[in-house]
């Protein structure tokens, strides 16, 4: 196991404590996580989705987030993020280091957490979702694995974060920009619908 592996897990641990208390949650299709790479996108609606992401996918796992750059300016902060194997990208520009840091934690296995709405809304839709998770799914060859974390979060109330079968883009071949928005836009759509899926059995149906 290696040392960002090693903060991530026990940083997930203690967060998962705390959450556990005050902002409970219950996770559906935790199974539905492959082994191996995978590019694990939901929707951002608080600053704490990505602890519920962290949460919802099992432990063995090592979930690498692409995270805004502003983040770093924080010299602690940007040191604890990068701890945790948490890397930044430039929202406005196409970040060429960003996308090739994001392909080498895909191409070693680990998992890689994205927004595709690439900043948090206040509603279903809101705005546009960027291209840029299923660029990476399919450059790396790698699934994508859709999630549903819950709007409203509130003191002591459970929440239930549910994940969605792997979409796989194999055979594809080179798809077009209308062709990544389109499924940019049926991923986001498919992450909608997960919020009002059925649980039968403690599974999701």
């Amino acid at each position: 196991m290696d040392f960002k592996k090693i903060c991530y897990t026990v940083l997930r641990f203690l967060f998962m404590v705390v959450y556990g208390v005050l902002w409970p949650y219950k996770v559906y299709g935790r199974e539905n996580v492959p082994e191996g790479a995978a590019v694990v996108c939901a929707n951002h609606t608080h600053f704490s989705d990505p602890f519920y992401m962290a949460f919802a996918v099992p432990a063995r796992y090592h979930v690498c987030f692409m995270a805004k750059q502003e983040l770093f300016k924080n010299k602690p902060l940007a040191a604890l993020l990068r701890a945790i194997g948490t890397f930044p990208v430039n929202r406005g520009n196409a970040d060429l280091t960003a996308m090739k840091t994001a392909l080498q934690v895909l191409r070693s296995g680990k998992k890689l957490g994205i927004f595709p709405e690439g900043t948090r809304t206040h509603v279903d839709g809101e705005v546009s979702p960027k291209a840029g998770a299923v660029r990476l799914a399919q450059k790396a060859g790698a699934p994508l694995v859709p999630m549903y974390i819950p709007r409203e979060k509130r003191l002591f109330r459970r929440i239930k974060v549910i994940v969605g079968k792997p979409i796989s883009l194999e055979g594809m071949g080179k798809l077009s920009r209308e062709e990544l928005e389109r499924l940019s836009d049926e991923l986001m759509d498919k992450i909608a619908r997960l919020g009002h899926t059925e649980i039968k059995s403690g599974r999701v149906a």
